[in-house]
């Protein structure tokens, strides 16, 4: 096989980065120059191990003596398992145009391997910090970071962030269910109450006001307690709701 008579920057490897879920950053584009020092016309081919995570453009194309051009490489938005980050290759693989040949997608179809130039990029991954991966491939994760520079400020964190405990816990519910069904009985006798006080007013209004002087109205008091009482079983929900959530958070 003959040696790669392209130009290749970067020459080993190819940098991308990942936050630390794994996951491709989408602003972050890789870029691969190809340089065609030599006379001849050179046709040139991107192949990767990984083509459903990586766009290449272009993907492959001709060069001019003396040329070069710019190879976007812009992963995907997907996630990469740690134990396949290592296996993430690109490959360069190149050929001398023929004489007098024009259709370059004939020309791959019938050149023989061994006139094919191959050169390989592994990749790199790199965390948002800019942390490069240790050999096996594998990025450390946050919390065994986080364990390893401040193990005495992660148990401090960990014990304000508990919840305190009752020392009366059950006797705290106890009293809190007696609250709950007193205030549950109030609430059924307000409520009959006003339907006693809605129905009377209703019947004077229907046929009362005949028996009734004229100018005399249904008393003031009677009027403005039955305006309240949908209020009062509003307050006493909400005073319900409350008792609850405060015996908890206690």
């Amino acid at each position: 096989m003959p040696n790669q008579v392209l130009i290749i920057e970067p020459q080993n490897e190819l940098k991308f980065k990942v936050d630390y879920a794994g996951i491709f950053e989408l602003s972050h584009t890789t870029y691969m120059q190809l340089t065609n020092p030599s006379e001849h016309t050179v046709l040139f081919k991107i192949k990767t191990t990984a083509p459903k995570k990586y766009c290449v453009r272009p993907n492959s194309g001709v060069l001019s003596p003396n040329s070069k051009v710019d190879i976007a490489i812009t992963p995907q938005p997907v996630h990469v398992d740690n134990t396949e980050k290592h296996k993430h290759k690109f490959m360069v693989q190149s050929v001398i145009a023929p004489e007098g040949k024009t259709n370059i997608d004939q020309v791959w179809k019938e050149i023989s391997p061994d006139q094919l130039m191959d050169y390989k990029l592994k990749c790199v991954f790199e965390s948002p910090r800019g942390a490069n991966q240790n050999d096996s491939g594998d990025t450390a994760a946050p919390t065994e970071i986080i364990k390893k520079r401040a193990p005495a400020e992660d148990a401090k964190l960990l014990t304000k962030t508990s919840f305190p405990k009752s020392e009366n816990l059950e006797s705290d519910l106890q009293k809190a269910t007696n609250e709950v069904i007193h205030l549950r009985e109030e609430e059924s006798k307000l409520r009959h109450e006003n339907l006693r006080l809605k129905e009377e007013l209703l019947r004077v209004h229907q046929g009362g006001e005949s028996r009734m002087p004229r100018g005399h109205s249904y008393g003031p008091e009677k009027t403005e307690q039955v305006a309240l009482m949908p209020w009062i079983a509003t307050a006493i929900g909400m005073a319900l709701l409350g008792i609850i959530i405060g015996k908890f958070l206690m």
